[in-house]
């Protein structure tokens, strides 16, 4: 590197590799080309956004229920920040596989990783491994059509545990017991929405350690229960114990106090006879139940056939413990929701314990607990799988603003040049895709729902589709990487 060519100056701008594509990618990319330095004119960057899915997005695209009233909101956000031309998108570019550190670190000054989590939580307690046994993780990637996963699922259960008391659990239990017509309106892929008409079920169970004013769930994910027609919500007056610890979190968490208030109105409203509830379907939820042991039986050996559960107290500081009384429910599939958990990342140090790159504040630590020079970490897999989109903001600043910081001291790349990576991928057989290639997809997705609703409907339901997702791999880059070989 030439004196007279500094690192940030518009001929050798300070070059950035952001790794996923996701809220906690974007978001990062985004902070730093609104940056001080940057807006004043002091530093020019150059930021690239890689991510193993052939579409950008992340968790908003393969991770959230796809009847969220907030998808839209975020995906739009996100389309503004990479529809301006000045963050480059690489999709189908496996972090590991189809470029190492070593590749980035000779074509990057610094490199920013954002890959979330994408496993489910372990849960280790017997029969967790039984046929039957799922991890809500994956119905999720299932359901909302990921590219990596099969286009099958054994939805043959008439009773369901849900094990959870978060947003995915209530997304797994509303999917798996909303009328799959009611879904059409989505942009569910058409296998979805087969093997979801063809579920016999008709009771799903949703299981919470501890009380109402402990739940994690959201009031809006709360709510949208209550949207699934011909589903009756049923609660559990044992269930409704409230410790001081519990008051306290109603009277000074509005949260709270709103979701305590639906249970109770809910529960309140219920009538005294279930057998009055008509709807065909019946969505049950319950707290106060720590899971034991998944079991089968002689019938059906080797398969799901009930749950027991030891029921739990407050213990007056909102925690739950035993009390020495298990109860067992009649259930043919469990789904396990009780939290996702971090992959390690190819030599970046890793803690397996807490399922996040080893950082402080965002900077990468090797085994020493030292900084490596240049590499950094934001969202989940910074900080583990907790918080929200807004979390996900602040913790975006907080390591941009910590790069900023160390930007006289990154390790400058040996091959800095905006084409070099270009040629890299190229050279090796990387079928990547780009920005342009995501918006001829999208424009696709958007003309399968279309097609659907002139045609008169889907399935023979009339009903408005908005988009109809692409789900094998192949399809989604072929389609990326024609309709940019068009417009050329």
């Amino acid at each position: 590197m030439s004196i007279s060519t500094p690192v940030g100056s518009a001929d050798r701008p300070l070059r950035v590799a952001v790794i996923g594509s996701g809220p906690a990618g974007v978001y990062a990319a985004d902070i730093l080309t609104k940056s001080e330095a940057v807006k004043s004119g002091e530093l020019n960057v150059s930021i690239d956004l890689f991510d193993r899915y052939p579409a950008p997005y992340g968790l908003i695209r393969y991770g959230v229920a796809p009847d969220h009233p907030r998808i839209k909101g975020i995906v739009n956000a996100l389309h503004k920040v990479l529809d301006r031309g000045d963050i480059r998108f690489f999709g189908n570019v496996d972090y590991g596989t189809d470029i190492s550190i070593e590749d980035l670190r000779k074509h990057y000054d610094a490199v920013i990783f954002a890959t979330g989590a994408i496993k489910d939580a372990d849960l280790n307690i017997p029969g967790i491994e039984l046929e039957g046994s799922f991890g809500g993780a994956d119905f999720v990637s299932w359901y909302d059509g990921h590219p990596d996963v099969s286009r099958e699922w054994p939805l043959d259960a008439k009773e369901i545990a849900v094990l959870g008391n978060g947003n995915v659990a209530l997304d797994v239990a509303r999917v798996l017991s909303k009328h799959a017509d009611d879904l059409l309106v989505t942009e569910i892929p058409d296998n979805v929405y087969a093997g979801l008409k063809n579920s016999p079920v008709t009771d799903v169970h949703v299981f919470g350690r501890r009380g109402p004013a402990q739940v994690k769930f959201t009031p809006l994910e709360l709510r949208e229960l209550s949207h699934s027609k011909n589903v009756d919500i049923i609660l559990y007056a044992e269930d409704f114990e409230f410790d001081e610890e519990s008051d306290r979190q109603v009277q000074t968490n509005n949260q709270t106090k709103t979701m305590v208030g639906t249970l109770t109105n809910w529960i309140a409203e219920q009538p005294e006879d279930l057998s009055e509830l008509k709807a065909s379907r019946r969505l049950h939820l319950h707290f106060l139940h720590s899971p034991v042991e998944i079991v089968d039986s002689p019938e059906t050996p080797g398969k799901v056939a009930g749950i027991k559960f030891e029921r739990t107290e407050l213990d007056g500081t909102g925690n739950a413990r035993g009390t020495g009384e298990f109860v067992d429910y009649p259930v043919q599939a469990v789904y396990r929701a009780i939290g996702y958990f971090g992959s390690a990342l190819p030599d970046v140090e890793f803690d397996h314990k807490k399922g996040v790159v080893t950082n402080d504040g965002g900077r990468v630590l090797d085994a020493d607990g030292q900084h490596v020079p240049g590499l950094y970490a934001t969202g989940w897999i910074k900080r583990g799988p907790v918080g929200l989109i807004g979390h996900t903001k602040g913790d975006a600043l907080e390591t941009v603003t910590y790069l900023l910081e160390d930007r006289e001291n990154l390790p400058f790349a040996e091959i800095p040049a905006a084409d070099a990576v270009v040629d890299l991928l190229d050279s090796r057989g990387v079928q990547f895709t780009s920005w342009e290639g995501w918006l001829a997809l999208d424009a696709h997705e958007l003309a399968l729902g279309a097609a659907a609703t002139e045609a008169g409907g889907s399935h023979g339901v009339e009903v408005t589709r908005e988009r109809i997702k692409v789900v094998p791999r192949e399809d989604m880059v072929n389609i990326s990487r024609d309709g940019v070989s068009a417009q050329v």
